[in-house]
């Protein structure tokens, strides 16, 4: 069998970069962290990042002036980058309002030669996360993702496009047109919109090229770079769902190697004949690992998987990834994590504008706090983070960004972002719960819309069956959704702010007890009588937020500190399955970290978040 050449090398500007500067050339090893991706494949990439020419295009203009024929640029940006801060830098005069930008970047590379010359490899260019709307030119051509999009619709995860051949010229040209609006149907998340207004809890838009892009070779039959991991701990049985894409019809032969760090032997090898037609389909492979070490918090252990599909002709495909065997479930009052019980220890995260290398702080530190858990607050995030956990063992729960508005336009969005999302997280043994709206932005019309009901109702039950490694919340902090006196969530997450501890433990007790309304800003339950007597685990998935002006309670640390024991304290003494703190650092107007986010360095004792199971003796 043939593999490709230059395995794990990246490519800065090959032979002649752009802007005439001096070409260079990295070795990183095939599961490096250079691209913002999890899925490695063992090739060469040549990343784009660095000056494009760049222009405003404030009056939509450029689509029927066909800048992407021909066009003389007025200014330059950073990819990766914000459109915002593009506009700034590039302003000339003050700028207009602007309700909706359009931008355009272009840039010039080459295609190494070697990537052209064999007839078994076509070229592929990656987004790591680009939008909202965006659009492609190569040389003037239009170009179709993979999905058959000509226009792109998403900012939070990645997108490709593959390189037709005759398209490809000795120095190309690559033009990319951006738009974005404050429309309040798009998964924005905590954005400012033309609803909630920046200021507060709402941000910034952040929006265009926001993570890398980069080019590589792949064989014209080859495995995408999305992976989907379930497994039976009972059995010892592992569920790989990888997606084959092919030109060429006939029998393929898809080999799976299973093992562990180093250079220890295989621990299981799997090989199978597909006869495949052209186009895409997903293929589910199982494999049997009867003496494998499960995932937990306490033994993150990882296992390497190695996926290759191999031609008629003999020319084979790889992806590289990691992966680990755990089992997630909510039964009764209780979180059972390999069917052993967990409290989650959890602490709400934003990651705004941070960088990798302050992600990573800002976890790391987390796991200092004493927490188990991450719950990444309705924002798209770097792919390599998810890595991160599952090495460090740090549970995820991670969030849809929301829209703003309710209607059938704003679902449909909705419904496209989550399953967006789902690509890139569900072969993550760290991510373990997954919600679909935060305190009904988006679903404001939650109680009184019977259609709002049944969108929800709908994804509960699709992702119970599609994704059963996840639990699934419908609606966190209050308003849940009950039909015929079920949930339509996994777990009762409620968010209580109060700064007393006499009210807190009050409000604590109600909640126990089974009270739905009068507890939390909003009832807890929407749709048909619900009647809570501990059928569900009961999380508390937001508290504190002291510093934040509107929550009160202690601005200095060491006083916060002692608050949070007391609080903590009063959680575990009763029948709560988790809890997750207002937050880890510090995000425009809300003051009410625990985590400087520029540094890393904790803010108050390690250890603060981490609870001390109640005495049972």
């Amino acid at each position: 069998m043939r593999c490709p050449d230059n395995k794990g090398t990246t490519i800065m500007n090959p032979d002649v970069s752009f802007n005439g500067e001096p070409a260079a050339v990295q070795q990183v090893e095939a599961n490096g962290r250079l691209l913002p991706r999890s899925v490695m494949r063992p090739n060469a990439h040549l990343l784009l990042d660095g000056t494009w020419r760049f222009q405003l295009d404030l009056t939509d203009h450029g689509l029927q002036e066909h800048w992407y024929v021909q066009h003389d640029w007025a200014d330059t940006a950073q990819w990766p980058g914000a459109i915002e801060n593009h506009m700034t830098a590039a302003a000339h005069d003050p700028l207009p309002w602007q309700d909706e930008v359009v931008a355009w970047y272009e840039r010039d590379f080459l295609v190494p030669s070697t990537w052209l010359a064999d007839p078994d490899q076509m070229v592929q260019i990656t987004f790591g996360a680009c939008g909202y709307e965006t659009r492609v030119w190569l040389n003037g051509h239009p170009l179709q993702t993979l999905e058959g999009e000509e226009t792109h619709q998403g900012e939070y995860t990645s997108f490709s496009y593959e390189l037709p051949t005759a398209y490809l010229q000795p120095s190309n040209r690559l033009t990319v047109r951006i738009a974005d609006s404050l429309d309040a149907n798009l998964p924005r998340g905590k954005q400012e919109s033309r609803v909630y207004k920046r200021g507060g809890i709402w941000y910034q838009t952040i929006s265009g090229p926001v993570r890398s892009v980069w080019l590589e070779p792949l064989e014209r039959n080859h495995l995408r770079s999305r992976l989907q991991v379930w497994s039976s701990i009972e059995d010892r049985l592992v569920a790989f769902d990888l997606t084959v894409r092919v030109r060429d019809p006939g029998m393929y032969t898809l080999r799976l190697v299973v093992g562990t760090h180093g250079t220890a032997p295989p621990v299981a090898t799997a090989s199978h004949n597909l006869l495949l037609e052209a186009g895409q389909r997903r293929q589910r492979i199982v494999m049997a690992l009867p003496d494998a070490d499960l995932w937990s918090p306490d033994a993150p252990h990882l296992y390497h998987l190695v996926a290759q599909l191999a031609s008629p002709q003999g020319v084979v495909s790889e992806i590289v990834t990691h992966f680990g065997i755990r089992k997630i479930e909510a039964r009764g009052r209780t979180i059972y994590l390999n069917n052993q019980p967990v409290y989650l220890d959890g602490i709400l995260y934003q990651p705004g504008v941070a960088s990798y290398a302050e992600m990573v702080r800002h976890l790391r530190a987390i796991q200092a706090l004493g927490c188990n858990l991450v719950r990444v607050h309705i924002a798209g995030i770097d792919p390599r983070i998810y890595d991160l956990a599952d090495e460090l063992g740090l549970l995820l729960w991670i969030e849809v960004p929301s829209p703003h508005s309710s209607n059938a336009a704003s679902r449909a969005n909705h419904e496209a972002e989550l399953r967006r999302l789902l690509v890139i997280t569900a072969a993550h043994p760290s991510v373990i719960i997954c919600s679909l709206y935060n305190e009904d932005w988006g679903a404001q019309d939650i109680a009184i819309s019977p259609a709002t009901r049944a969108y929800i109702q709908h994804l509960y039950a699709w992702l119970r069956l599609q994704y059963p490694q996840l639990l699934v919340v419908d609606n966190d902090g209050w308003q849940h959704v009950s039909v015929e006196g079920q949930l339509q969530s996994d777990l009762y997450s409620v968010h209580l702010y109060t700064p007393d501890a006499a009210h807190w433990g009050r409000r604590l007790d109600r909640l126990v007890a089974g009270d739905t309304v009068g507890v939390a800003a909003f009832p807890l339950v929407v749709g048909d009588p619900f009647f809570y007597v501990g059928q569900s685990p009961l999380v508390i998935s937001e508290w504190g937020g002291w510093g934040f002006a509107d929550y009160g309670g202690p601005a200095d640390d060491a006083e916060k500190a002692d608050r949070i024991r007391q609080f903590k304290q009063a959680l575990r003494q009763r029948p709560i399955a988790g809890d997750v703190y207002t937050q880890a650092t510090d995000i425009e107007h809300e003051r009410n970290g625990l985590i400087d986010a520029a540094t890393g360095a904790l803010l108050v004792p390690p250890g603060s978040l981490r609870s001390t199971p109640p005495d049972t003796r």
